[in-house]
């Protein structure tokens, strides 16, 4: 029955989304059939199929084993406060604890050197060439929207790099394209920060995370599409762009470019944590004035209720997992995942995974400062534009969240995960 629900949701979203388009006669039934076809067959690819299922366990596997080394320097420079809880150090100094900034953020800088080598020799432009190509021909969207959602599937707010010499001539259209496959989807090298938080209580986590990345990506199209549909023509419609980037010069220098990249991230995501969440804290307070025990989180909760049952979470959690959901708006994502984290044992299994790709993604507040600020950045004569299509990009990218936790509900059932043997 939870399967249905799930299921029902989709048309659910895609309802939602209608209601609020700005020209609904321009929503184009092609793109939606497209789009939700691909996320089904790769869903049914991830969860069903054995090849599938097996693929993903070896990406779970790998992810995890790459964690050993990535904590090493963490170690090193730290010392026991980089060691997580119940570790030691090579000289045999017992971990103190878990602490975010040392633990977490640090993973941050490894992925995105290791992401950066991958770059310098070509493995990451070729996969992205091969999904943008994807989804070009299947949704026919234009070849630039194609290639920035595709590269969004693995890296961040960069991705927009990768079609920067198209962003000036961009309609409105594909500019919410942009931010919405920004937000919708997670960069690898932050997957490190969730599968420490939600290892232990959900192992295949990293599988997980890979495939809700993916599926996220023709959500994104599809839903910015039906919110802001092209009325204008394309300039790459129809065609087949390749990845813009500048080559380092050397393996080292591409290492050092990613180390220094991925040092900014992770002082952003602290300073965001530091700020948000403090800031959140002093609202819950004054709430707290007007009508005891009100908070933010309990607030946000509401609006994603109906969504929650939609993705076919029981009544009994729906109140939880909306909590979740809705604090992630507010708070970012790695606060939901830790709150994930610490109920898990409290929910059912089914439940767990659901969330887990309802929450993999950058739809928050926050996130439409930095990818407006960060799109900007490299087009200024269309500052104007972003700022505009910006909330409703946020929008697109939460109820694209939302619908791959759907298909994430369609297929799940007792024994069938995407990642377990």
């Amino acid at each position: 029955m939870q399967n249905i629900i799930a299921a029902g949701g989709i048309v659910g979203i895609l309802a939602f989304a209608w209601i609020f388009s700005t020209s609904r006669k321009s929503v184009s039934p092609r793109l939606i059939i497209g789009g939700i076809g691909l996320q089904l067959i790769f869903g049914a690819i991830i969860f069903l199929l054995p090849a599938g299922r097996g693929f993903f366990l070896k990406i779970n596997d790998a992810v995890n084993a790459l964690l050993v080394p990535a904590t090493a320097g963490a170690e090193f420079v730290f010392g026991p406060l980089g060691v997580g809880p119940g570790g030691k150090t090579g000289s045999g100094e017992q971990s103190i604890g878990f602490i975010l900034a040392f633990q977490s953020l640090s993973l941050i800088i490894f992925f995105s050197a290791l992401m950066a080598i991958l770059y310098y020799i070509g493995v990451l432009p070729f996969l992205i060439r091969c999904f943008a190509k994807i989804f070009s021909k299947v949704m026919r969207v234009s070849g630039a929207e194609s290639l920035c959602a595709a590269s969004n599937i693995f890296v961040g707010v960069e991705s927009a790099t990768t079609v920067r010499p198209f962003l000036q001539q961009m309609t409105r259209s594909e500019l919410c394209t942009v931010l919405t496959a920004g937000m919708a989807t997670v960069s690898s090298n932050v997957m490190g920060l969730y599968v420490m938080a939600v290892g232990q209580k959900l192992p295949t986590i990293a599988g997980h995370l890979v495939s809700a990345s993916i599926l996220s990506a023709p959500a994104a199209v599809v839903l910015s599409k039906v919110l802001l549909p092209e009325t204008e023509q394309p300039e790459t419609l129809g065609q087949h762009v390749n990845v813009h980037y500048e080559k380092e010069r050397s393996l080292f220098e591409a290492v050092l470019a990613g180390s220094e990249q991925g040092m900014k991230m992770a002082l952003g995501v602290a300073t965001l944590l530091l700020s948000l969440l403090g800031l959140v804290a002093l609202a819950d307070m004054l709430l707290g004035l007007v009508a005891a025990g009100t908070t933010i989180s309990g607030l946000m909760q509401y609006p994603f209720y109906p969504f929650v049952w939609l993705m076919g979470i029981p009544a009994s959690e729906a109140g939880e997992v909306s909590r979740i959901i809705g604090e992630r708006m507010i708070k970012t994502e790695v606060a939901s995942y830790f709150h994930l984290a610490a109920v898990a044992d409290t929910l059912s299994p089914r439940t767990v995974v659901v969330t887990s790709y309802a929450l993999c993604g950058f739809a928050h507040v926050a996130s439409v400062a930095i990818f407006v600020g960060g799109v900007a950045a490299l087009v200024p004569s269309r500052r104007s534009d972003l700022t505009q299509v910006g909330g409703r990009a946020l929008l697109a990218a939460t109820l694209a969240c939302l619908m791959t936790a759907c298909v994430a509900g369609i297929f799940y059932h007792d024994g069938i995960t995407a990642v377990t043997q």
